[in-house]
């Protein structure tokens, strides 16, 4: 079906989004002509801003609307149990289910030789800081069971043992 040029631009930024079929991008290009006109200028501002808006917290590298994000500032987590992830989007699945009460710590990738990432081009010098002013702490790693996610979690455990640091995986 051709589409009017405006929408079917609409339909193809939505279809760019990861899980959105045609399908459900003609949808949701449709909802988005049929919102009120306040509604529509709103979420324009919204995805407008949203780089702007977000950043990345100072102690973890999760993604927050703050320097500090709610967990790093949450007084009531345990400080001394790290979680390191690969992605922030890691960090809202753990949050679901309710069940972790440390702190989190976003790499930003896997060590990857074949794709030129190295360890100095990952999150991980501030890891080390942050353990290093820790008493007792224990570092989680939860990375993908990948020929990547292994070579990191071994990097990891390597340059954490010279600290007395206690590295679990998940």
């Amino acid at each position: 079906m051709n589409y009017p040029a405006g929408l079917e631009k609409i339909i193809n930024f939505y279809r760019s989004l990861p899980g959105i079929g045609e399908k459900n991008a003609i949808r949701l290009a449709i909802a988005t002509y049929e919102m009120d006109e306040k509604k529509l200028v709103d979420f324009s501002n919204e995805i407008s801003t949203l780089k702007q808006n977000i950043k990345r917290c100072n102690i973890c590298g999760n993604i927050s609307d703050s320097e500090v994000c709610s967990i790093c500032s949450d007084e009531t987590r345990d400080k001394n149990v790290i979680c390191v992830l690969e992605d922030f989007k890691s960090v809202f699945s753990f949050e679901k289910s309710n069940s972790f009460n440390g702190t989190y710590h976003i790499l930003g990738g896997l060590i990857s030789p074949m794709d030129n990432i190295n360890p100095d081009d990952l999150n991980i010098k501030p890891l080390i800081d942050r353990v290093k002013n820790l008493d007792s702490p224990e570092v989680i790693v939860a990375l993908k069971s990948s020929i990547e996610g292994e070579m990191t979690m071994l990097y990891l455990k390597k340059v954490l043992d010279q600290y007395n640091v206690k590295v679990t995986r998940l």
